[in-house]
């Protein structure tokens, strides 16, 4: 059965950097409020067998009954909020949900973010609500070294973003175990992203860049 003919997955699970753990997935939106060139939800339906290319988007209550379908399926390495869209488009759904995931998880719930969760939530304590929920990790995409580069490959929809993801990042390594990734694409000069990183006191990560033209 072709991707495109799968029910879409809201839980998915891949294997982690060492192929020997699993983290499990959960894909709750497939909105994002950056349009980056280079990334394979563009040529792609989904990954590893997964169609993640949602119909609607799934309740906090769906969410947690696919939850309870395959938690005890493996001693999971983290459960992370990550999918075909950005997960902070559905700060509301992840609240709701990760109360009952600490609940019944012991190990880490992480969210996979483009930072943009105060341009997104204006007006919220969104770095505060998510502490309080029970999140643990936030790992941040920041795929520019400025904001010329950051509007060249990631064209997001806001004003001042690449300042406003930063903020986010400085505030978040304040409350949680955070990081910043950067894919391996020609434009981003990965040794400045490192420093910054370095400056914020968060850790970085570099993930190699999948091309889709085949």
């Amino acid at each position: 059965m072709t991707l495109r003919k799968k029910k879409p997955s809201v839980v998915y699970w891949l294997p982690n950097a060492n192929a020997e753990e699993y983290n499990l997935y959960l894909n709750i939106t497939n909105q994002c409020s950056n349009n980056c060139y280079y990334c394979f939800r563009r040529y792609k339906n989904g990954v590893d067998g997964f169609n993640l290319k949602l119909h609607r988007e799934p309740s906090p209550k769906e969410v947690i009954q696919q939850l309870q379908k395959i938690l005890n399926r493996k001693n999971w390495n983290e459960i992370v909020f990550c999918g075909f869209g950005e997960p902070l488009e559905r700060l509301n759904c992840i609240l709701e949900a990760t109360p009952w995931i600490r609940k019944h998880f012991a190990n880490a719930i992480r969210i996979d973010t483009n930072g943009q969760g105060y341009l997104l939530n204006p007006g919220r304590e969104v770095i505060k609500e998510l502490t309080e929920a029970g999140v643990d990790k936030i790992s941040v995409s920041l795929n520019a070294h400025n904001e010329e580069t950051y509007i060249h490959v990631c064209k997001p929809n806001f004003k001042n973003t690449f300042e406003n993801v930063l903020k986010f990042i400085e505030d978040a390594g304040k409350e949680f175990n955070t990081e910043v990734t950067t894919v391996t694409i020609p434009e981003v000069d990965i040794p400045k992203v490192r420093e910054m990183a370095r400056k914020m006191g968060v850790t970085f990560r570099i993930r190699e860049y999948i091309p889709c033209f085949w």
